[in-house]
């Protein structure tokens, strides 16, 4: 049985359990926020044996994995508590605020010796798996290109739309699912090499000061090119969109416009539609089961796995630190107005 810490109680740590939910051999037994009403609602909706608005509490405790579902700001604080006690741990995406944080935090968990595994759902959706092996089979032939799409109408919680809490806006919340498809789709083992990106605040004006909408470029060495379009101003619910291109075909993955629902309602679906739905009358596209679509319950799964084998998971923090790299060069060519390396 692998026990399992919880440092967050709120989006993401939602998601983290419904995506356990069918996974064996795992059980969270304690979680952290820095509300006690939010700690203890979340325990009890999930019926955890204990919680806690001490995040040392979580890493001290008998437990073998910590998840961590926190915001960008804190991210750093938290997987070092976790090295520092030896503890196996998962962070949510993106890794950290820039790539000289990541770093920090993966020197931190190579020193400690613990298995790290970064949560990057994108490469962990069933379609894009799929596509992947696919590709791997030789189906399309050498792929040439990759262009992702992740949208919706904006942030859920107040610090995305703070700067300096977030580390960014539109391309770091989202560019990193987008940079994470083109190196899983491409390789890991071809390296990004530089990188052009636009990006502006075109509808949120009055809330942030980051780009709700940008469009970044990056180049691999073997001259592979991935698109990322992202978008907080993108009405109609959360858009995750794939087409990778190569020399012998083409691969769609559609995971939240593809479903095999559609519905015109006046009344109402009965509750949650699509992540960052806007309404839910009219025409209505709701996503079946979004915890599996959109690559939690796979993760988890992997994730839990790789501690009971000793196995160093496939996504860790080295990619969430390479991840990191792409979206700075992504932001200096925004100011520059040039490519720039990674």
């Amino acid at each position: 049985m692998v026990r399992i810490g919880l440092l967050g109680s709120g989006f993401v740590s939602e998601f983290y359990m419904n995506g356990l939910m069918h996974v064996p051999d795992q059980q969270v037994v304690i979680n952290y926020s820095q509300s006690e009403k939010t700690a203890r609602a979340f325990a009890e909706k999930w019926r955890l044996p204990k919680w806690t608005t001490n995040m040392r509490e979580v890493v001290d405790a008998d437990v073998d994995l910590v998840l961590i579902g926190l915001p960008n700001f804190v991210h750093r604080e938290g997987a070092i508590l976790c090295a520092e006690a030896k503890k196996n741990v998962v962070c949510t995406k993106p890794l950290a605020r820039t790539a000289a944080e990541a770093k920090e935090m993966l020197d931190a968990v190579r020193e400690a010796g613990v298995l790290h595994g970064y949560a990057e759902t994108e490469v962990f959706s069933p379609a894009v798996m799929k596509a992947k092996e696919a590709i791997d089979a030789g189906a399309i032939g050498d792929v040439l290109t990759v262009r992702s799409r992740e949208a919706h109408i904006g942030p859920h919680t107040p610090w995305f739309w703070d700067k300096d809490l977030a580390g960014g806006g539109a391309i770091l919340d989202m560019g990193c699912h987008c940079i994470a498809a083109a190196r899983y789709f491409i390789g890991k083992d071809v390296p990004a090499v530089s990188v052009m990106a636009w990006g502006d605040t075109l509808y949120h004006k009055s809330k942030t000061k980051s780009e709700d909408n940008a469009v970044v470029l990056v180049k691999f060495r073997d001259g592979q090119l991935g698109q990322a379009e992202v978008s907080w101003s993108s009405h109609g619910g959360l858009d995750l969109r794939n087409e990778v291109y190569g020399t012998d075909g083409v691969l769609y993955t559609d995971v939240t416009r593809g479903t095999p629902i559609r519905a015109f309602t006046l009344k109402g679906m009965g509750g949650h539609v699509v992540e960052k739905a806007e309404s839910e009358t009219g025409w209505v596209i709701p996503c079946v089961d979004e915890a599996r679509v959109y690559g939690y319950h796979e993760e988890m799964l992997h994730f839990v796995e790789c501690v009971k084998s000793g196995t160093m998971p496939r996504e860790n923090f080295e990619d969430g630190y390479v991840t990191n790299r792409i979206v700075d060069a992504a932001y200096r060519s925004m100011a520059s107005g040039h490519w720039e390396d990674v």
